[in-house]
């Protein structure tokens, strides 16, 4: 099995789950046990300096909490996007090329000079060994290349259709699916 890690999900319009009716999913960890990711166009109202106030500074736009996923809504993943990806840095775990998780647990004083911004995500979506697959072959998720800036964009809001469109052709057409059309 060939790892997806650091690529998207996107959501076709034949998924039914309104957890991930047009989401952006980006696994952060894919094995053969099981994947891990988190929905990078679901943004809340919460700020994130009302929630990891040392943080806030670090958070792009929009500065509030994404929901991440289902699983664990009280849990919190952090992505960020290094300054230098060639460099290390202590907390911060590679996903795909600049981008990683980082460990909340360190100060962020200490990786402000090598963050170029974060992303907080409460929950996450997480499927068992297998599952995630079978949903693909079912056709309810696209598999497709991220850009490392699409975690970070400052309209999440159109990263569905902004990512399908740029996959041109047919799967073009598909960021223009009406969302209130029913597939059977």
């Amino acid at each position: 099995m060939e790892s997806m890690t650091g690529r998207l999900l996107v959501a076709t319009p034949a998924l039914k789950d309104p957890n991930f009716d047009r989401t952006v999913v980006l696994l952060v960890a894919h094995e053969p046990g099981g994947a891990l990711g988190v929905v990078l166009n679901r943004a809340t109202e919460v700020p994130v300096a009302d929630v990891l106030g040392d943080w806030s500074d670090l958070a792009r736009h929009p500065a509030v909490l994404f929901e991440g996923g289902p699983v664990q809504p009280d849990s919190a993943i952090c992505l960020a996007r290094m300054r230098h990806p060639m460099r290390r840095l202590k907390g911060f775990h590679q996903v795909s090329g600049a981008v990683g998780t980082i460990d909340l647990s360190v100060d962020p004083e200490r990786l402000r000079e090598g963050i170029g911004g974060i992303r907080v995500f409460a929950g996450y979506s997480g499927w068992g060994g297998g599952q995630l697959e079978q949903e693909i072959a079912d056709g309810s998720w696209f598999v497709l290349d991220a850009l490392p800036g699409d975690a970070f964009v400052d309209r999440p809001d159109d990263l569905w259709p902004m990512v399908l469109r740029r996959q041109g052709g047919m799967m073009a057409a598909v960021a223009h699916f009406p969302p209130d059309v029913a597939l059977n």
